[in-house]
């Protein structure tokens, strides 16, 4: 779906709204939740007429992509990914990007137009807002020309879409804001339980500890106690000022967003979206100490976690699902094994994986580092090499980094293979993969040599950013 996508996917796959629209529509209707969900449609809607057709089928809200961009200059050129775009919108190239010619005010009068002929449409139907018009799919007739070209003539059936079957059953067929479904926070343990035992650890910056029961069930545990932390503080708290000592399964987006000062303790295992958006806090999940099975040997948490992590830490005592640390931009975590497409896109941060990889690892990375134990000499097969060079652990600030990260892995979490690992470190040593991005490193080594002539860390990167790209600062 994306400007720089191959011509035979946009023509080839996918299908119109239109379709999708109906359906869904339909399909909320019959199960008698049309009034709890707003439906919003997009893809190429290019006129006021798409609009007034996408809410007679059914849509409330609109989305508009394609068509604002080509106002603001876009000449579809379809190169979105190569960094050559001729109008100057998708390029970080400072040459081409002294092209863009667009205005905020290009969209705006785009938009007027979009309004003004949804007004002339609605004057011939009859309807004075766009809520009258949502579901009302008997102001719709199928057009004669839509079934005279060849080879179908005639066949094209468009029924399913035009005769709604429910829509005279006194059913909603919009959505009611008075029936926004009761999603019960307050029955969450965050709500129950920590908000109240927290208060003070909060308000006042004291320590608190706390131990605490959770099943698969208790989705975002924690997420709404950071939440409280980030209103009161801004900033979070100093480290480990709240300690939440979890015990059993954790439920999906386990420790969803915490920020500084929270450190959520699990024994047991977690779903999917394990520490997403980590923004600051601390994760620990270890095995139970009778657990009968290899913690480096299954995996422990599931799928896509630490997701788009901005910072903070995550020790996994256990292997993670497909997709770990994928857009992770700064946060530090140490594995002992992940799936397939773990560090994808990652953009900062640093990934100790003490095991094995899944397939096309560090696709897309162009931040952060990564250091990978590959014992067996295998990892060479599941890593994607596009942006990323392969190096050995020699630099004595790897070496150091590296090290104290697995030291505070084993401290948070007990772990034997981290143990077994720091016994015998110069062996262990040479067995270590550092994956980093070819640009990152140009930078950072850049930055080095910048912070040598006297300039501040900060002052380094941004020159040496602007360096990279060819532009002066």
């Amino acid at each position: 779906g994306t400007g720089a996508a191959p011509r035979s996917s946009i023509h080839n796959a996918g299908l119109p709204w239109e379709l999708g629209l109906a359906e869904t529509h339909q399909t909320l209707i019959m199960n008698g939740l049309r009034n709890r969900v707003r439906i919003e449609t997009d893809g190429k809607l290019m006129s006021g007429r798409d609009v007034v057709i996408a809410a007679l089928l059914g849509a409330e809200e609109f989305g508009f992509a394609t068509a604002p961009l080509v106002t603001m200059g876009c000449v579809m050129m379809r190169v979105c990914n190569l960094d050559t775009c001729p109008v100057g919108v998708a390029t970080q190239n400072p040459e081409l990007r002294k092209r863009f010619r667009g205005k905020p005010e290009y969209v705006e009068n785009f938009m007027r137009f979009i309004a003004q002929e949804m007004r002339e449409y609605m004057a011939r139907l009859g309807v004075r807002t766009v809520d009258e018009m949502v579901g009302h799919t008997e102001l719709l007739k199928q057009s004669a020309e839509a079934v005279a070209a060849e080879p179908h003539k005639g066949k094209l059936d468009l029924s399913a879409i035009l005769n709604n079957p429910y829509a005279g059953n006194g059913q909603k067929v919009t959505f009611d804001p008075k029936a926004v479904y009761n999603f019960e926070l307050e029955k969450t343990l965050d709500e129950k339980v920590l908000l109240k035992k927290c208060a003070r650890a909060i308000s006042k910056a004291e320590h608190v500890e706390l131990d605490v029961d959770v099943t698969n069930t208790d989705r975002t545990f924690g997420t709404i106690l950071g939440a409280e932390i980030t209103r009161q503080t801004g900033t979070g708290l100093p480290d480990d000022t709240i300690v939440i000592n979890c015990h059993g399964a954790g439920g999906q987006s386990f420790g969803a967003f915490i920020p500084k000062g929270l450190t959520l303790k699990l024994t047991g295992d977690s779903n999917d979206y394990f520490g997403k958006g980590l923004s600051g806090g601390k994760l620990i999940v270890k095995v139970p100490e009778k657990a009968a099975y290899k913690p480096e040997e299954n995996i422990i948490i599931g799928n896509v976690a630490l997701y788009g992590a901005t910072s903070g830490y995550a020790f996994i005592n256990g292997v993670a699902g497909e997709r770990f640390a994928v857009r992770n931009s700064g946060a530090y975590a140490v594995v002992e094994g992940v799936g397939e497409h773990g560090c994808e896109y990652m953009t900062g941060g640093r990934v100790v994986v003490l095991g094995r990889t899944g397939k096309n690892f560090a696709a897309g990375m162009s931040g952060g580092i990564a250091y990978v134990l590959d014992v067996d000499n295998k990892l060479y097969k599941n890593i994607n090499k596009a942006m990323i060079s392969i190096e050995k652990v020699e630099n004595k600030y790897d070496k150091k980094e590296l090290r104290d990260l697995i030291e505070a892995h084993v401290a948070a979490t007990g772990s034997k293979l981290g143990t077994k690992v720091l016994d015998d470190f110069d062996y262990y040593l040479p067995h270590f993969k550092k994956l980093i991005p070819n640009e990152y490193k140009k930078m950072i080594t850049l930055s080095a040599k910048l912070e040598e002539k006297g300039l501040t860390s900060e002052q380094a990167q941004m020159e040496a950013f602007y360096e990279s790209i060819g532009a002066k600062h």
